[in-house]
């Protein structure tokens, strides 16, 4: 499989992680494993429909997808040669762009255009196409500055930013203390914004910087675990075996796979 990772034009994000891309001629099914990120998604394919398991079944995808918040791993296999391109948006943009509750999406990767009608009509066109990546970048670029401002909501943003300033390690009464609002208010946001709770969110984001950690030279699992904010390796380990299915020993960090390329930051 070939990857790459694709950072917006300045000033989209606020709303925008990053596009990706993903391509393979290889025909031979192969079962990949993702891992939860934090992260909500847009996808498109332009290769053959893959294959799910969410929820123990498998099911054909549609080719175009939404995905909200993902609460633990699950699997894909192609069902032929790959083809995608994907907008990883930031938490709360797909509820800030699109007035969706996120709730209603927790644990679900859906068909795109059941849920925003004919919204990406034009970039699906541009993928289906196989327009060259920069063209497909600079389509993407013009329609989410189009519709950047369609709504903000300040104080989330200042939430998600303490979880993101503090990888994590931070209390929700902290969190909605700086904000002036009640625990109760801070989670009845985070479910609609975001489709789970702020604790939750932040188990994800403490989780996700483990990765950091990992591509920043040889360090000791103790190493690790402290600066991930854990000061027990045992609740270390039970905490990486929930969102990933394995033993952080037994992880294979370096390998090229889809959740590893999803979970490395770095972009172009």
């Amino acid at each position: 499989m070939n990857y790459a990772r694709v950072s917006p034009e300045k000033g989209l994000e606020k709303i925008i992680e990053c596009y990706w891309f993903a391509d393979s001629d290889e025909t031979v099914p192969r079962t990949e494993k993702i891992i939860p990120d934090g992260y909500p998604e847009i996808i498109f394919h332009f290769g053959d429909a893959y294959k799910i398991n969410l929820q123990g079944t498998w099911q054909l995808q549609s080719k175009n997808l939404l995905a909200g918040q993902i609460k633990k791993f699950f699997y894909l296999q192609n069902t032929g040669a790959a083809g995608m391109v994907g907008v990883k948006l930031k938490p709360i943009a797909v509820a800030q762009l699109y007035k969706v509750d996120m709730s209603a999406l927790t644990d679900q990767v859906v068909d795109l255009n059941q849920i925003l009608g004919t919204e990406f009509r034009e970039i699906e066109a541009a993928v289906n196409a196989k327009l060259p990546q920069q063209e497909i970048v600079e389509i993407l670029n013009a329609y989410f500055r189009e519709i950047l401002n369609r709504g903000l909501e300040n104080k989330i943003e200042l939430a998600l930013n303490r979880i993101f300033d503090t990888q994590g390690n931070v209390q929700v009464r902290e969190i909605a203390d700086a904000l002036s609002i009640t625990e109760r208010q801070l989670e009845r946001l985070f479910k609609k914004f975001v489709g789970v709770s702020p604790k939750f969110y932040a188990r994800i984001i403490r989780f996700s910087h483990i990765f950091n950690l990992m591509q920043q030279g040889d360090k000791s699992w103790v190493d690790v675990a402290l600066g991930s904010g854990f000061y027990d390796q045992s609740h270390f380990i039970r905490n990486f075996k929930a969102f990933s299915g394995e033993d952080p020993s037994a992880y294979l960090f370096d390998e090229a796979s889809f959740a590893n390329f999803f979970m490395k930051k770095s972009v172009h």
